[in-house]
């Protein structure tokens, strides 16, 4: 067995790997493309290919920062691994376990003090590790030293008939009453929601909102809740990865944030998604609070994943 740095005669053959291996989470070539390949902070001498007499039978992909990700910048310290797969016939052979300190040690000499598993923003393909559906996952990392954080959940909900409750619609009326009004997106309030964004939740929201506006989509895909000052300080927004059907994110003023707002928002996404012909509703990732205070609004979980993360030592 030999690891080698990856180069696109690979492609075809880590995209089968992939769909043989990872069978909860299929790809086309195109997604692989789009995702991996051409993320900017793409790097083939981090992304490895495992072969056995030539056949591809591993794939990790590693991952450093080159260019800044808005108000995060560099991340200097920190390194992911992205995917990681190895053929099952292969397995328990050491050559996961090789991949993994291949990608430590490159990234470790380019000045990664950490590694964190698969949760790369903003192009992750999952939101850490699935025991669920590959139950040898976390065993395999944490005997590789990896160390458990927080729980992820995706969530899911089918929009068919959906309508405004009695008691929705009794929120909306006294938060308007109040002077609050719930509005679609418009140009004119473009530069007031980059800030918004960018002090309340920081450069990944921020930049969810950019790319709309740069794709001339925002109006369609962005709803704002307006305080009665004529300020912004509610935001939701979906289809962040071309997805019609990816809500997220969505998000209330620190300041305001019991007062019901984030509930009449997020009916308010419901509706306009279903009068679009989108009934269809999810998201990647929420932590235990957000599962909880989502399953209240119907929303219900689909996939659980577990953040890992290890220091890396001289």
């Amino acid at each position: 067995m030999e690891i080698v740095n990856y180069s696109q005669k690979y492609e075809g053959p880590v995209v089968a790997l992939w769909n043989e291996t990872m069978t909860a989470d299929p790809i086309t070539v195109q997604k692989f493309r789009t995702q991996a390949l051409f993320d900017e902070n793409f790097d083939p001498g981090l992304c490895y290919v495992a072969l056995s007499d030539g056949q591809c039978v591993g794939f990790c992909l590693g991952m450093r920062r080159k260019f800044p990700y808005l108000e995060r910048g560099l991340e200097p310290d920190r390194g992911w691994i992205v995917a990681l797969f190895v053929k099952e016939s292969f397995r328990r052979r050491g050559i996961g376990t090789a991949l993994v300190h291949r990608a430590e040690s490159d990234m470790q000499q380019a000045g990664a003090k950490n590694i964190t598993l698969f949760a790369y923003s903003p192009g992750y393909f999952f939101p850490g590790v699935d025991g669920e559906n590959y139950p040898a996952s976390i065993p395999f990392f944490e005997k590789l030293g990896y160390e458990a954080g927080k729980h992820e959940y995706s969530m899911c909900k089918d929009l068919h008939g959906f309508r405004l409750s009695p008691e929705g619609l009794a929120k909306k009326k006294a938060a308007e009453e109040k002077g609050y009004r719930f509005v679609n997106f418009t140009y004119d309030r473009a530069l007031e929601l980059l800030e918004f964004n960018r002090v309340q939740f920081g450069g990944g929201w921020k930049r969810n909102a950019l790319i709309a506006m740069r794709n001339g989509t925002a109006e369609d895909l962005i709803l704002l809740v307006i305080n009665p000052q004529d300020r912004i300080c509610g935001f939701c927004m979906r289809m962040i990865d071309g997805n019609p059907a990816r809500f997220g994110p969505i998000g209330i003023d620190r300041s305001l944030r019991n007062e019901g707002l984030g509930s009449i928002l997020l009916d308010f996404a419901q509706q306009e998604m279903a009068k679009r012909g989108i009934y269809h509703m999810f998201f990647i990732s929420t932590d235990d609070p957000g599962r909880r205070y989502y399953e209240r609004k119907g929303v219900k979980v689909y996939r659980h994943c577990i953040s890992y993360k290890k220091n890396l030592t001289d």
